[in-house]
């Protein structure tokens, strides 16, 4: 429309312009022959001249004598005069704008001179209706001859578009569609064909996506495999142990003091064989279930978290708990207790290891996004092959005789909630996790 605008206006200004030299051009021939015949003239042929040149009046100036040469009565006083000798374009467009806007017959008078020579001037009075009328014609079929041009141009765009860019981008659509019905066939894996750059480099990505995912998805499936593999063997493990626990337990009750000083070690062996089985297997279950989200007070279920530690807990373990007792979250409130139970639990077993006396500290509060609970210790620290795959299964063991599981659990049971589970800090002085739950879970409550 901007370039449709910025054409059509200097081409009505110069229609005008034309349209009003071709008058006063044909007013000054009439003039001339007029002129030939020594200003004799019949008033029939000098209304015809008038009537082809479709003005008023002629006149003509020649140094600067003005000369009324053909003449005819004017309906109306003259309304503007025009000099047409040496416009500008500015002068131009405003005059076309103002004739086109303007819907009343007006008499005009205009100055020109069409065929220079002698200092002569023809000076004519006409009407602006037929300008009027001439310029929207014209208009028109500019209007017209712009319509089609631009048929053509969307025509012309249309089949280009869907030949460069809908067609390809159609065919990456299919083979979206047909490697998501089978991803672990190699077949439906896309090869880019496509000319354009764009869309070649779209293709180039989707197929070294979809390739690795297929890599995954086998190997995801080997994993599965082992997975089951390994469940059903620490099952048939786990039942073993059980029954080499047992015999163990009675040779505890030997008195033969060689036994009774490798029966505690041999129990303590096989209890840590039979916890890494059912580890492994509760591991192996299906996920987890979605958490059953209530509004409840925490200070309650940490003192439960803490008193079942504290029974187990030695002299050295002591415990700090500064959560307000009126702070309320919206959480799972079984899995929230496996975590923090978790959490404390490695914590103090930490401590424990050193055989020096420490403290678990467990705080939490409230802020705009949601809740934050900490719990820190004394212990150690975790080394820092743990800290690098801290949250993976099977990796984040620090303690002799643990799986590794614990941890990987409670941050998936956190992450179930929306929240996360993040290590902030763990060296000599000890270690601190922080548990992140938002406020706006997306369930109600109950």
């Amino acid at each position: 429309m901007l370039a449709e605008v910025m054409i059509f206006v200097p081409s009505v200004a110069r229609f005008r312009q034309d349209y009003i030299m071709s008058r006063l051009e044909r007013a000054q021939i009439a003039s001339l022959a007029l002129l030939a015949t020594d200003g004799m003239i019949d008033p029939q042929l000098e209304s015809e001249l008038l009537a082809n040149a479709e003005v008023y009046n002629v006149v003509l100036r020649r140094d600067e004598v003005r000369q009324l040469v053909l003449s005819s009565p004017i309906p109306a006083p003259i309304h503007r005069t025009y000099d047409m000798r040496d416009p500008s374009a500015w002068e131009l467009i405003r005059d076309a704008i103002a004739c086109l806007l303007d819907p009343q017959e007006r008499i005009i008078r205009v100055i020109g001179a069409p065929v220079r020579e002698a200092g002569l001037l023809i000076e004519i009075t006409m009407s602006t209706a037929p300008l009027r009328a001439a310029m929207i014609e014209y208009g028109l079929r500019i209007l017209a001859l712009s319509a089609l041009i631009s048929v053509v141009t969307a025509a012309l765009l249309f089949l280009a578009v869907r030949r460069l860019l809908v067609a390809p981008i159609r065919r990456v659509v299919a083979h979206m569609t047909a490697y998501a019905e089978a991803p672990e066939d190699v077949r439906r894996v896309i090869e880019p064909r496509s000319d354009i750059l764009e869309v070649r480099e779209a293709e180039e990505a989707l197929r070294s996506l979809q390739q690795q995912l297929t890599a995954a998805l086998r190997q995801r499936e080997r994993l599965a495999q082992l997975g089951g593999a390994v469940a059903r063997i620490s099952h048939d493990l786990r039942n073993i142990l059980t029954s080499a626990q047992l015999f163990a337990d009675r040779m505890e009750a030997s008195a033969d003091p060689a036994v009774q000083r490798a029966a505690p070690k041999l129990v303590s062996s096989i209890s840590r064989a039979v916890t890494l089985c059912e580890s492994t297997l509760a591991f192996g279950k299906a996920e987890e279930p979605p958490p059953r989200l209530t509004r409840f007070l925490l200070a309650p279920l940490i003192a439960e978290v803490v008193e079942s530690e504290q029974m187990a807990a030695g002299q050295n373990v002591r415990f700090v708990i500064d959560v307000p007792k009126t702070l309320s979250i919206r959480a799972d409130h079984e899995q929230l207790h496996r975590v923090l139970t978790n959490l404390v639990r490695n914590a103090r077993q930490a401590i424990e290891a050193t055989g020096r006396a420490g403290t678990i500290t467990i705080s939490a509060g409230e802020e705009d996004e949601g809740w934050w609970i900490r719990i820190q210790d004394t212990g150690p620290g975790l080394p820092m092959r743990v800290r690098e795959h801290l949250f993976e299964p099977f990796q984040s063991g620090s303690r002799k005789g643990g799986a590794g599981l614990g941890l990987a659990i409670a941050a998936e049971l956190v992450r179930g909630h929306g929240g996360r589970l993040e290590l902030a800090r763990s060296d000599e002085s000890g270690t601190e996790f922080v548990l992140h739950l938002p406020r706006d879970l997306g369930a109600g409550d109950g």
